[in-house]
């Protein structure tokens, strides 16, 4: 009997050997990694030992992720050297999972995060569920060509070059100030020129702004701010909510998707993505226009193209931007020090422009600490394609196993003594104190990175976004209001994103009521008078948008 010599047979053997040799080393409890920053093996089980959760998500511990973290670094303080921030869950079978909160670590494998061979995917376990809600071929979920093709086409619009453009940026804040306007004006009539607190939980109301911001100030839309409050707020809570549990519950064997309508949440899940498509639509109709910054989506795709990243986009709004501007508002309301200082610095600005945002200092340090002790993404999934050595920038090397789904845990690295403490900042890590900030801009900042944004190739294209609307919503906000948080501990929640517990409960005092009046005045006036189309951007429009059917 002929030998079959082709390479395909040749290496069968050496691939079910590595298996079996993989597993045997698992069962033996063998260390996969290599290099000078060996990681710690965190047990599957471990019973009577205390520990928060088990580590890994399942239905009943899916809601509470941060303490699935917690339980990698269980015990982890009396460790010394590298286990003491590196952890890793071995499972014969399966692969490996390293959890990571040291930032030297983090950043060497967010640098290498990208298209290039040899370079770490963003791992799509985690946000399986995501992409049944909003599409495969998006710049969240896709890796390789199909990642660099979406970063190439969503990237301009989001640039500090075209947001902070002189006319273009004068035209979002045109539209920011109307939005503003308005909400003044309706909690203006609700408390009716009245100087006693008012109790107000805050987090709706700013889910809504940022959502009305992103619809109609950035894609040039024209939707009533009560259908955003009232309709597609809580569509797309519902959404996010259902594509949460379908990862969790699909990974256990439950395809949460699949199931029939048969109960009033799966209903009701459904009822909002209908609601989300409809959303998506409005946000794709200015783009005929050129309405908004379509302007700079330089592309000739079809609208149906283009479908899933605006899904991303606009999910995306609801939860990291709601995230980020909720706590800070959240930190401010309860460190009346930092709000009066705060105050002081934005009391006189009239009109917000690059310049001013700029000069601004302190609401900078204020959101950078927001950042820092509270990031809205509270961890970045990568995934090792081959046997990968990594080199940090004090010289350590770990060489992390093809196949292994990492957890850059942020949270917990930004929230460490070791990290961000007296000794290397002057301040205790785990309190909000944007002084520290000071103090770093006088030094070389080096490895001192929060990674709110991410980092490296894959960062997120939003952040210039991101950190204009939250500056201009945290000043606006702390120049016409005094808010003074209704419980002193800051508690989160988690979930797709990370949020304060309270839902930003304060009890708010307006600053200056003849001013908010003349808010309310002024709001009534321009309100009979003719609506004002979505601002377009000036300048020529490179394309029509087309409609049907993606080649």
């Amino acid at each position: 009997m002929p030998i079959d010599e082709s390479p395909a047979a040749k290496e069968l053997p050496t691939i079910s050997v590595g298996r079996l040799s993989r597993l045997w080393a698992q069962i033996v409890g063998r260390n996969p990694f290599g290099g000078t920053l060996l990681p710690r093996r965190v047990p599957l089980f471990a019973p009577f030992a205390g520990r928060p959760s088990m580590p890994f998500p399942h239905p009943w511990n899916y809601r509470d992720p941060i303490r699935i973290l917690d339980t990698f670094f269980w015990g982890a303080e009396s460790d010394t050297g590298a286990p003491r921030h590196n952890r890793y869950l071995g499972v014969p079978g399966f692969s490996p999972v390293l959890v990571t909160r040291d930032p030297r670590v983090i950043r060497a494998i967010s640098s290498m995060t990208s298209d290039q061979p040899g370079h770490f995917d963003r791992d799509t376990l985690p946000t399986s569920g995501i992409a049944r809600a909003t599409g495969e071929d998006t710049l969240l979920y896709a890796n390789g060509p199909m990642w660099k093709r979406q970063k190439k086409l969503a990237t301009p619009p989001f640039a500090r070059t075209t947001l902070y453009e002189p006319e273009l940026f004068g035209a979002f804040e045109q539209a920011f100030r109307r939005t503003v306007r308005a909400r003044l004006a309706a909690l203006g009539t609700k408390l009716d020129g009245k100087e006693a607190d008012v109790r107000v939980s805050l987090e709706p109301e700013i889910k809504a702004v940022m959502l009305e911001m992103l619809v109609n100030c950035f894609f040039g839309a024209n939707i009533e701010y009560a259908q955003i409050r009232d309709r597609y707020v809580p569509a797309l809570e519902t959404v996010i909510d259902h594509l949460t549990a379908d990862t969790v519950l699909t990974r256990c064997g439950i395809p949460l998707h699949r199931f029939p309508g048969f109960t009033k949440k799966l209903r009701d899940a459904r009822a909002a993505k209908i609601a989300f498509e409809e959303l998506t639509s409005h946000a794709i109709a200015p783009r005929k226009a050129c309405s908004g910054l379509w302007n700079e989506f330089r592309s000739d795709a079809t609208d149906d193209a283009l479908r899933a990243n605006i899904r991303v986009f606009l999910a995306g709004a609801l939860e990291a931007t709601t995230s980020y501007a909720c706590w800070a508002v959240s930190h401010i309301a309860r460190n009346a020090q930092v709000q009066d200082r705060l105050f002081n610095e934005v009391k006189d600005i009239e009109s917000y422009s690059p310049a001013t945002l700029a000069s601004a200092q302190y609401l900078g340090r204020v959101l950078e600490e927001t950042l820092r002790l509270t990031p809205s993404l509270y961890f970045h999934p990568r995934r090792a394609t081959q046997d990968t050595l990594i080199e940090t920038t004090a010289g350590d090397t770990m060489l992390i196993p093809r196949g292994t789904h990492i957890l850059l845990d942020v949270w917990h690295a930004n929230r460490h003594e070791d990290h961000w403490g007296v000794a290397k900042t002057g301040y205790p890590a785990d309190s909000f104190v944007p002084e520290r900030w000071e103090k770093l801009d006088s030094q070389q900042r080096g490895d001192f990175i929060h990674f709110g944004f991410g980092h490296g190739p894959r960062f997120c294209p939003g952040k210039n976004l991101g950190q204009l609307e939250v500056a201009l919503v945290v000043g606006v906000c702390v120049k016409l209001f005094q808010f003074e948080a209704v419980t002193r501990e800051n508690k989160h929640r988690a979930g797709v994103s990370t949020k304060p517990f309270d839902g930003v409960d304060v009890r708010l005092r307006v600053r200056d009521p003849a001013r908010l009046s003349s808010i309310v005045a002024e709001h009534a006036q321009s309100s009979s008078e003719p609506p004002e189309s979505p601002a377009a951007v000036p300048g020529t429009c490179p394309f029509k948008g087309r409609g049907g059917a993606a080649p």
